[in-house]
């Protein structure tokens, strides 16, 4: 049975980073970032980008998850709201499926620090923090299993997700 891990979290959590490693760890996978899937510049955020994205992500899950390549799809995006991973998950065809939805969730000091950091690199502007931690509690309330990775390395949070993939075996 393949495995669906989709991946959460507020921005500058660390989902890419995590997804990265996550799929040198697991064997036969392929990762997608939602944020690939609408790339643009400027960056406009409406209705028509919207079904743009969701769309052009279920494509791209679809066609991953037929493909016999693959036994182990990873996907991360700022999935906030429980409408939005129950959309994505009723346009894929999981027959045979498993699907591992997790959010990797983070205290607000650490996650300062991290956006902060990335902020003084030049990766992100600063009105990215107050909407990152302005969504900080969303994710508590998904049907999601919850990861804090406030004090944990990349490797750690890694191992703790595959031990949850793992489990859903």
């Amino acid at each position: 049975m393949k495995k669906l891990y989709l991946i959460g979290g507020t921005m500058g959590v660390g989902k890419t980073t995590t997804c990265q490693v996550l799929k040198t760890k697991l064997d036969k996978s392929v990762f997608l970032d939602g944020d690939w899937c609408w790339d643009m510049h400027p960056f406009v955020v409406n209705k028509e980008t919207k079904k743009l994205v969701l769309n052009n992500i279920c494509t791209l899950l679809n066609n991953d998850i037929k493909c016999n390549t693959f036994e182990n799809i990873i996907f991360c995006w700022v999935m906030h709201e429980q409408s939005i991973i129950d959309d994505i998950l009723s346009r894929l065809d999981l027959n045979d499926v498993k699907v591992i939805a997790i959010s990797l969730v983070c205290q607000k000091e650490a996650l300062e620090k991290r956006i902060q950091k990335d902020i003084d690199q030049g990766i992100r502007k600063s009105d990215v923090l107050k909407r990152s931690i302005e969504r900080m509690e969303m994710y508590q309330k998904l049907d999601t299993y919850k990861i804090d990775v406030s004090y944990k390395t990349v490797e750690e949070v890694v191992n703790e997700i595959m031990k949850v993939g793992v489990k859903n075996d």
